[in-house]
Parts: C-alpha cells; structure tokens; sequence
C-alpha cells in the first residue's frame, strides 16, 4: 500500500492507493487522521495528485499559503 501526503495551501492530506482507487485522509495534530471530505477518483495517476489536489482545493489558496507541496 503507498501511502501520498500533501500540504494543501496550509492543510494537510493524505491520499492511500488502494485496491479500489484511491482513499483520501484529512491530518490533524498528533499523527490523527480522519476520512477526508473529498473523493480521488480511481483514474487519477500518483504522478498528478498534487495538481488535482491543487485544482480541487485552488480556492482555498492565500499569499501566505499558495501551493501544493508533497511531503515525506
């Protein structure tokens, strides 16, 4: 299982490859997760989520927090 973590313009996700796709998960302090508010859909390849990320949450951008960046 592969396991992708973004900071989405300041918030943090997780999105896991699954046997079905794709599940997305919303990080919190302390290493919780919880199920994110958001669908992946299962044709989106590992090489294009943070600019799907990036397009599904482009509203959310401010000056201070203005990208898409994978992490660990």
């Amino acid at each position: 299982m592969s396991e992708y973590r973004f900071n989405v313009f300041g918030k943090l996700f997780a999105v896991v490859a699954t046997n079905n796709g794709w599940d997305a998960f919303a990080l919190g302090p302390g290493g919780k997760r919880r199920p994110a508010e958001f669908v992946v859909p299962d044709f989106i390849p590992a090489e294009e989520l943070a600019q799907y990320l990036g397009d599904l949450f482009h509203e959310s951008a401010t000056p201070m927090s203005n990208d898409v960046t994978q992490i660990e």
